[in-house]
């Protein structure tokens, strides 16, 4: 079972935490995380893209010229595919490209993330993440006092609008909440750090 070291929001060691070993100790699955980043990324297409074909583009219902005699090449319409401004052939349509995952292969792919970042030491647990305030300037100091730069995720229980609005002007920060996790924000960040009480939510909400 993995064990992580708890700090408090100055960094000292105030204890320890047991991990669930079936979330945060499995051998991650890297094909299944592969499958659920593509259907993730799918799913925010927005599939609006459009162009017209030649029975679409206003005009062209006059032949511009005879059919011989002109030297030129036959023509029926000048919104042809091959003129400026005629259709365009096989350009995209609008179309739904969301996929769906089974409820077991997304749950595999986020303990797979999760374990990924627990192995390699990228997971701080701490006691209780507060600000008695909204200031970006004491929550920059939080993550000094964690020693992490680059990406973070930090990840809480619940609604914290304090913590949260503080820190959503910091670059490479994002915050999000133990009941609406997804694989991406996980493996796209390089340390994650998680509430001592969101850790025991995300364990209740996959177990």
């Amino acid at each position: 079972m993995p064990k992580l070291e708890v700090l408090n929001m100055e960094g000292t060691p105030v204890g320890d935490i047991d991990l669930n070993d079936k979330i945060f100790g499995i051998e991650p699955n890297v094909h299944v995380m592969h499958l659920a980043v593509k259907a993730q990324r799918a799913n925010q297409r927005q599939g609006t893209s459009s162009t017209k074909t030649r029975g679409q583009v206003r005009g062209g219902g006059r032949k511009p010229w005879r059919q011989k005699g002109t030297g030129r090449a036959r023509a029926g319409t000048i919104r042809s595919p091959i003129w400026r401004g005629g259709g365009i052939v096989f350009g995209p349509h609008p179309r739904d490209y969301s996929q769906k995952l089974p409820r077991k292969v997304r749950r595999l792919a986020l303990c797979s993330a999760l374990s990924s970042k627990v192995e390699a030491q990228k997971m701080i647990v701490v006691d209780d993440i507060t600000l008695p305030e909204i200031k970006t300037k004491e929550f920059v100091g939080f993550l000094n006092n964690l020693n992490v730069a680059a990406k973070v995720l930090v990840i809480l229980e619940g609604a914290n609008p304090n913590v949260i609005l503080s820190a959503r002007n910091i670059q490479d920060v994002k915050t999000a909440r133990a009941d609406a996790l997804n694989t991406i924000d996980i493996l796209d960040s390089d340390t994650i750090i998680f509430s001592r009480t969101a850790v025991g939510k995300l364990e209740e909400v996959l177990s």
